[in-house]
């Protein structure tokens, strides 16, 4: 299993805002090693280290644990989007021929704007990073991140992007699927988005309580919609500390996959899909 969804921070070296109202549980350090020592009898042949602040401090310091830890293979790191010059720097720099870079991500749930995507400068960006064969991770948690991107594809129509954490379905309310299933539906026509089945945890309502049978129906619809050559599995460690140990969580997303697949999409979803996607 490749594990497509683990952060690592350290607070010391790397600013993160959105740490800064979190408890105890959260603000303080992960590194690599932690992560390796929780994925113990997992049987997890590789990661993606994902960003975590939107800074260049966070990349550098996954880049680092990338070259320290043969488990990491692709780092999805941070550019400036609004600043379109820069990221042709960057691109063309040493950030774009480090082997470890496969995609790019924005905290865009933290943006005041639900369509920061749209700026004209981060699609002149988006563009860029599209045209370096780079992926987009998509961080989105209301209704109004899938009507942006919707929107985005139209205007950066070869860029790969994925939904982490599914967009955050409504599992708390266990609505099925109201206004999220029907922009996922909708997103699920374009062959350039994918799904992560990832952080679905603490968003249950349920931390440390919740089930296979909480997630299951999201997880089946995805599926169904997107297919499964379009979704891959990922544990969010750290943050889905707040719901439940490494093996807890990654036992749910195990079951529930086996129950609904057979082996070779299985194995897809657990490993081909990512190779191909983050071209590991």
């Amino acid at each position: 299993m490749i594990d497509t969804h683990v952060h690592i921070w350290d607070p010391e070296r790397v600013h993160y805002a959105w740490l800064e109202g979190e408890g105890p549980i959260l603000n303080r350090t992960y590194n690599i090693q932690q992560w390796v020592e929780a994925t113990e009898g997992n049987g997890i042949t590789g990661a993606l280290l994902i960003q975590a602040a939107n800074n260049p401090e966070d990349t550098a310091l996954m880049l680092e644990a990338a070259d320290s830890c043969s488990l990491v293979k692709g780092v999805v790191g941070w550019l400036p989007l609004l600043e379109p010059e820069k990221v042709s720097r960057l691109l063309g720099g040493n950030f774009g021929s480090n082997k470890y870079i496969k995609g790019i991500r924005h905290l865009i749930h933290n943006e005041p704007d639900p369509r920061w995507l749209l700026l004209p400068e981060v699609v002149e960006s988006l563009k860029m990073v599209a045209a370096h064969g780079l992926t987009y991770d998509l961080v989105g948690i209301i209704p109004e991140h899938i009507k942006t991107v919707l929107l985005l594809a139209e205007k950066v129509p070869d860029l790969l992007m994925v939904f982490d954490h599914l967009n955050q379905p409504p599992i708390d309310t266990g609505e099925k699927f109201g206004e999220w299933g029907e922009l996922m539906a909708e997103a699920a026509l374009h062959q350039k988005f994918y799904c992560k089945i990832s952080g679905l945890g603490f968003p249950s309502g349920k931390p440390f309580k919740w089930t296979g049978e909480d997630v299951a129906p999201y997880i089946e619809f995805v599926l169904q919609k997107f297919g499964s050559d379009r979704c891959f599995c990922g544990g969010d460690w750290p943050v889905s500390l707040l719901a439940g140990d490494y093996s807890f969580t990654m036992d749910i997303y195990l079951s529930v996959l086996q129950g609904l697949l057979d082996k070779g999409d299985l194995d897809k979803v657990l490993s081909r899909n990512a190779e191909a996607f983050y071209k590991l």
